[in-house]
């Protein structure tokens, strides 16, 4: 499979930036010519942040998994489409082709429309990372019901509000999962969630660890039941296709749920052809990716990552995608150099919190892995801190793979800004360029664009594009146009999608986070914009100073967050994660406190310094800053919702050892 759409050169890039802003929808339409279209458009792009409405590819009719599936048979049938590495290393690993994910997939959709699943109605997906996710995600694609996939270790209660927000009426779940050496009791957790309900009408249930559970007549049926009656009617039938639902371009794909500052979940809604045209977009220009390579994220499903880059991103593009049941140190810390040799992997897209992990082990770990068959790297989550960086290109890429170092959002649906891999520069640190049809600015505190950061002007001033040019600026960034996979709406609660992201600037999309930007046009991300300290009228991002303390001999990780100071108005109050044996505490502290003198200045020192066991994250790694602010603040009872967290007796820990 080709891909005309692939940049290849430096100079391509900017003349592709250069006419996705000039000519949008001309670019996009070219783009999207490329896919399989039941009926094409009418008008490519109509747009009003306003309100907000976004439509592109307005009156066109499509469904996905005849793009990420049925177009390939013909010519990629037996080529591995999925790869699974299970969590036990010693269990099989299973390769489904193209051709069968088609059957299974299927077969799957008969399934859900036996079970009274039709186009529109809201499908929870509740599972452990194997296989049988992939095909409930597309096989709810297929028959038009909208999935809403949640991580598979959310407790009860968030899976209630969950299934209440959304009201709906069809679950699919395993009895278990695997998860290092945890057994994660799945349909349980499903089953209290489920106290009370009243909108829930049947539960799937796929067999993976054969935990012992309750299976209610008339509401629970079990998964490989329902797929062999689903088998002997498609076979009645003299066919192993399942016809797929014509679907409208600006139809709901999928609910994901994300943590909002309130703890009251919000549903990002993501429509299906834009969401399709951008993912796959993306995957194919940021990471470079040839056919026949091997790709390999380790994100979970449960998380935009997992939706976009291993699931309809590589699918859509005929990839071989790898997916990993089990955890980066189980039963090893190297496991993943493991899997990299094993299955020759390509591209290797991770967070910088598991490269952090894996470099407090050291580099034993690595010892008789062969990683050769790298040829790109990528990393996702947050900014990576510099150390790390170097770590990851010195030893997994041996200084030959370009890291491409992805910021983007639930919201945004795929990668907007990257360096692109062996094509554009890197910069450690640095989240670089915007992908064509992404246009960034950074505004300052009031309202008003700051100098030389509207990278989509700077360029078509430029003659030729010079990569933005300009003065170099640190504000907060927006986005001044629609790209394909935007945000639709937040589901069930227009106005709380306006309010969030469409009100603080108008006519902006705003993405919350501060960002600088350099003379070249450079991006980097300084984090969420709350997490932008003023220290004594001087503004400090919290991944700067946590990139300092990172770069200290003794320091796994840290966080920082800014409490009140009488003389400074903010102070910094660092959480370390400690792996050294040298000197007591008070020695330590002042240890960091040099080395952030020594790599950013005085004005950067933190003023107080926790060491702590662990920090509260997501299971997609992210830290929960907001968490750490409000104990740093002394507010130690209303923290919202902590159960979301991967671990969340880490908070009690750090609550009692506030300084």
């Amino acid at each position: 499979m080709s891909y005309p759409y692939q940049i290849t050169s430096l100079a391509q890039y900017h003349v592709d930036y250069r006419k996705s802003i000039e000519d949008p929808e001309g670019f996009w339409a070219a783009v999207a010519d490329n896919f399989l279209w039941r009926k094409k458009w009418n008008r490519v792009l109509d747009w009003n942040f306003s309100e907000p409405k976004v439509e592109w590819f307005a009156g066109a009719k499509l469904n996905i998994t005849e793009n990420c599936i049925d177009r390939h048979l013909a010519t990629m049938a037996d080529k591995p489409a999925i790869i699974w590495e299970p969590n036990n290393p010693e269990e099989r690993v299973r390769t489904v082709t193209y051709a069968r994910l088609h059957k299974r997939v299927c077969q799957f959709a008969q399934v859900l429309k036996n079970n009274g699943v039709k186009k529109g109605d809201r499908v929870c997906i509740y599972m452990g990372m194997v296989p049988e996710l992939a095909y409930a995600v597309l096989g709810c694609a297929r028959i038009g019901a909208i999935h809403s996939v949640i991580f598979g270790g959310f407790s009860a209660q968030s899976i209630a509000d969950r299934l209440e927000d959304a009201n709906v009426e069809f679950i699919v779940t395993c009895d278990g999962a695997y998860r290092g050496g945890k057994d994660i009791p799945l349909k349980s957790i499903i089953d209290d969630a489920l106290i009370g309900n009243k909108t829930v009408k049947r539960v799937i249930v796929y067999t993976r660890t054969r935990t012992p559970v309750s299976m209610i007549k008339g509401r629970d049926v079990w998964w490989e039941d329902e797929m062999d009656i689903a088998e002997e009617q498609v076979e009645k039938n003299g066919s192993i296709s399942f016809p797929a639902e014509e679907m409208d371009a600006e139809d709901p794909l999928f609910i994901l749920y994300t943590s909002g500052s309130t703890g009251k979940p919000k549903g990002v809604v993501h429509s299906s052809a834009g969401y399709m045209v951008w993912t796959n977009y993306t995957f194919v220009n940021v990471f470079q990716y040839k056919p026949g390579d091997v790709f390999f994220c380790t994100a979970d499903i449960g998380w935009i990552t997992g939706h976009s880059y291993i699931v309809y991103g590589p699918l859509s593009a005929g990839a071989t995608s790898l997916m990993f049941e089990g955890i980066p140190t189980w039963p090893d810390a190297g496991r993943f150099w493991d899997i990299v040799d094993k299955h020759k992997v390509n591209t290797l897209y991770t967070a910088p919190t598991a490269i952090r992990s894996l470099m407090s082990y050291g580099l034993d770990p690595l010892k008789g892995k062969d990683l050769s068959s790298l040829t790109v790297l990528g990393t996702v989550g947050e900014p990576i801190n510099e150390e790390a960086w170097h770590w990851y290109d010195e030893n997994i890429g041996k200084q030959k793979c370009p890291i491409v170092d992805t910021w983007w959002q639930t919201e945004t649906g795929g990668i907007m800004m990257s360096n692109i891999a062996g094509i554009t520069p890197s910069k450690p640190g640095w989240a670089t360029l915007p992908l064509p049809g992404v246009q960034p600015v950074l505004l300052d505190e009031k309202g008003n664009i700051i100098e030389g950061s509207d990278f989509a002007a700077e360029c078509l001033k430029a003659s030729p594009p010079v990569g933005g040019g300009g003065l170099e600026g640190a504000g907060n960034l927006c986005i001044k146009a629609p790209w394909p996979a935007i945000i639709r709406t937040t589901w069930g609660d227009h106005e709380r999608c306006r309010t969030n992201y469409f009100a603080t600037y108008p006519n902006l999309y705003f993405t919350g986070d501060g960002a600088l930007k350099d003379a070249a046009g450079n991006y980097r991300i300084t984090g969420r914009v709350d997490d932008v300290l003023n220290v004594s009228g001087h503004r400090i991002g919290t991944a700067e100073v946590e990139n300092a303390i990172n770069i200290h001999a003794g320091v796994v990780e840290s966080a920082v967050v800014g409490y009140p100071h009488e003389v400074k108005g903010q102070g910094i109050y660092a959480y370390v994660i400690y792996n050294g044996h040298h000197g007591d505490e008070d020695m330590r502290r002042q240890d960091i406190l040099q080395t952030v003198t020594r790599v950013i200045g005085a004005i950067a020192r933190p003023d107080k310094i926790q060491f702590v066991t662990g920090l509260p994250k997501t299971r997609s790694g992210k830290i929960m800053r907001r968490i750490l602010r409000k104990i740093a603040e002394g507010e130690m009872q209303n923290l919202g919702d902590t159960s979301t967290l991967l671990d969340p007796g880490v908070v009690e820990e750090i609550k009692q050892g506030k300084l």
